[in-house]
C-alpha cells in the first residue's frame, strides 16, 4: 500500500472521527486493489474510523477476514464482511446467505455485476468487467419464471431479517429493487440500503421516494465526487442537492474506494467531506450521514 500524505485539519478530523465506511473495496479480489483488508484497517485509523465493511462483487468477504484473523487481531479499526448475490455465489442463493450469516456476516448485497441493469450500463469498454468477461458471470434476477418475486428471494429476505443485518439493492433496476425492498420490509428487514440511485441504477425521484417509504437509506459514494476518480466525476453541488432533497436522516455517505488506481478510502473522506463543509453542509448533518446512519446499518450501537 502506498502511504498517503493527506492529513485532515483538527476541525475536519473532529467531523470524521467515528465514521463507518460501508463500501470498502480492499483485497483480495479478482479486480486489482490498492490495499488489503488489514491495510485498510490501519489506514482507517488515520482519521479514527469506527468500522469498515468490506465489499466484494465476487465472494463472501467474511471468509477473508476470518483467514486474516491473526493479522486483524491487533488492527485498530474493526472490519466486517458479507456476501453479494452474484453468479459467483449462485445468485439469489439462500445457502450462500446462511453461510455468510453463520460466519458473522453483517451485510447481504443484492446482485451487482450480475444484475441486468449493471450489464447494460457496462456493455461498452469503460474498464469495468461485464457479465461473461473472464469470470463466466451470468445474469441474476429476483424474479421467477412467472414474473413473481422468487421463493429464493423471499427466503433471503427472511434470513436477513432473522439475523437483523443489512440488505442492499445492489445494482438492480429500480423495479426489481422496489420489489425486493417491499418483500424485505414485509418480512421484517430493518436495515435497507439503496446504492447510488443516479449511477447505474438510474432510479427516478418517484422510485427513490417509494424506496424511502420501505425504510431504505440512500447511499452516495465519495468516489463519484473525487477529482482523481475519472468516472462519473459528479460535481459536489450534485451531492449537496441530494442531501437537501432527501435529508441527512435518510442519507449515507461512504467511500466505494480501494481500487488500484483510485485514492485511498480515507483520502476520499478527507477531500469530499471538506468540500461538503465548504459548501455549507452542517457538521451535525455530516456526522448523521457518515457515523450514525452507517453505524445503524452495520448493526452497531448509535454514536454521537
Amino acid at each position: 500500500m502506498s502511504i498517503s500524505n493527506d492529513v485532515p485539519s483538527p476541525a475536519l478530523l473532529k467531523v470524521l472521527e467515528g465514521a463507518v465506511d460501508l463500501h470498502v473495496h480492499s483485497g483480495p479480489s479478482p479486480f486489482p486493489r490498492r490495499l488489503n483488508h488489514v491495510e485498510a484497517s490501519y489506514d482507517a485509523a488515520r482519521i479514527g474510523m469506527r468500522a469498515l465493511l468490506i465489499k466484494s462483487h465476487h465472494h463472501n468477504t467474511v471468509m477473508d477476514l476470518l483467514a486474516m484473523g491473526s493479522q486483524l487481531a491487533d488492527a485498530p479499526t474493526p472490519v466486517y464482511g458479507g456476501v453479494a448475490l452474484n453468479s459467483e455465489v449462485g445468485g439469489i442463493n439462500p445457502s450462500a446467505v446462511a453461510v455468510a450469516i453463520q460466519m458473522g456476516g453483517r451485510a447481504v448485497w443484492g446482485p451487482t455485476v450480475s444484475a441486468a441493469q449493471h450489464i447494460a450500463a457496462h456493455n461498452h469498454d469503460d474498464g469495468f468487467p461485464t457479465a461473461g468477461a473472464n469470470l463466466e458471470e451470468k445474469e441474476v434476477s429476483i424474479w421467477d419464471a412467472g414474473g413473481n418475486v422468487s421463493e429464493d428471494t423471499v427466503r433471503v429476505t427472511q434470513l436477513v431479517a432473522e439475523a437483523d443485518i443489512m440488505l442492499t439493492g445492489g445494482h438492480l433496476d429500480a423495479a426489481s429493487m422496489k420489489a425486493l425492498f417491499a418483500t424485505a420490509k414485509e418480512n421484517g428487514v430493518r436495515r435497507l440500503l439503496l446504492h447510488h440511485p443516479d449511477f447505474i441504477v438510474n432510479a427516478s425521484d418517484d422510485d427513490v421516494e417509494e424506496m424511502l417509504k420501505s425504510g431504505a437509506f440512500v447511499e452516495h459514494e465519495l468516489s463519484m465526487y473525487h477529482p482523481d476518480v475519472p468516472a462519473p466525476g459528479f460535481p459536489i453541488s450534485r451531492l449537496v442537492d441530494w442531501i437537501d432533497r432527501i435529508g441527512p436522516e435518510h442519507t449515507v455517505i461512504d467511500s466505494d474506494l480501494g481500487q488500484k488506481t483510485n485514492p485511498l478510502p480515507v483520502d476520499g473522506y478527507i477531500y469530499v467531506i471538506q468540500q461538503l463543509l465548504d459548501h455549507g453542509v452542517a457538521e451535525k448533518d455530516i456526522r448523521q450521514m457518515i457515523c450514525r446512519n452507517t453505524a445503524f446499518l452495520l448493526g452497531l450501537e448509535e454514536t454521537n
